[in-house]
């Protein structure tokens, strides 16, 4: 059964969290008056990225991972959204432009990137990265190799970060665009995530052996309703995401335009 006590502590995990944290805050600190000259200690920002971090850690270093893996479909599917969305996001609202656009801003990068983070772009990689994923045979390959699951997490993570690129862009190289094209893009991307959930809420099988004869943590809660359960928490999630963001463009594109030309993002 389930250990709440125990946390992971791989020096994977640990090691990285500790190298992602302490390369922000060397960049933050010492190396910012090089960076930006004059400009202060980022504090919100950086609490919104060491939010990111402990979410992160939560998400596959608490029991919740142990449950994931051996026990429920459903709380899997918790742990993924809390990568796709809560964590990628806080990333980039965390990171400063001038952070990122010395490397972003190199000539000999800037066609790969122009086209990497483009919105078409971000939002085929993210649809599809996630959606291949979730392919009977490969999501059994996670459960039962660790080093594939760890690739699965980084995978969903970096493709994340993507999808939030054209509405959270850190970078004055690479910004965001107009708040209709944001408002289209979210809309397009949330249609295109509507095969894989529909796939695992309608199937008539158990798509994933791991969790049909895995032992029962809820009485009653058969793997079929546990695999009802985890699609409608993806679409559910996704279309919630997907209202607040198409909310926030449309909050913020009404106060530019209130303001006039000076106010266009």
């Amino acid at each position: 059964m389930i250990d709440w006590r125990h946390w992971h502590n791989e020096p994977f995990l640990t090691g990285g969290l500790i190298l992602a944290g302490w390369l922000y805050a060397i960049l933050a600190g010492p190396l910012r008056r090089r960076l930006a000259p004059g400009l202060p200690y980022p504090r919100g920002k950086a609490a919104l990225f060491y939010g990111a971090l402990v979410l992160f850690y939560l998400a596959v270093g608490s029991p919740l991972d142990q449950v994931s893996e051996r026990f429920l479909l459903s709380a899997h599917m918790v742990q993924h959204l809390l990568i796709m969305y809560p964590v990628a996001l806080l990333v980039l609202l965390g990171t400063p432009a001038w952070m990122v656009d010395p490397v972003l801003s190199r000539k000999g990068a800037r066609p790969l990137l122009g086209l990497l983070l483009h919105p078409l772009t971000c939002a085929l990689v993210s649809t599809v990265v996630i959606s291949f994923w979730h392919a009977p045979f490969l999501y059994e390959w996670t459960l039962q190799d660790k080093l594939v699951h760890v690739g699965e997490h980084l995978m969903f993570l970096a493709a994340s970060l993507l999808y939030w690129w054209p509405l959270a862009s850190p970078s004055a190289e690479y910004p965001a665009p107009s708040y209709a094209a944001r408002m289209i893009y979210v809309f397009g991307t949330e249609i295109s995530m509507i095969p894989v959930s529909a796939y695992i809420v309608f199937s008539g099988d158990i798509l994933y052996p791991t969790y049909e004869y895995a032992p029962r943590l809820i009485a009653g809660f058969s793997p079929a309703d546990d695999q009802l359960t985890a699609g409608i928490i993806m679409k559910i999630s996704g279309m919630l995401v997907s209202l607040a963001a198409l909310g926030v463009c449309f909050f913020k594109w009404s106060r530019a335009s209130a303001r006039g030309p000076s106010g266009a993002p």
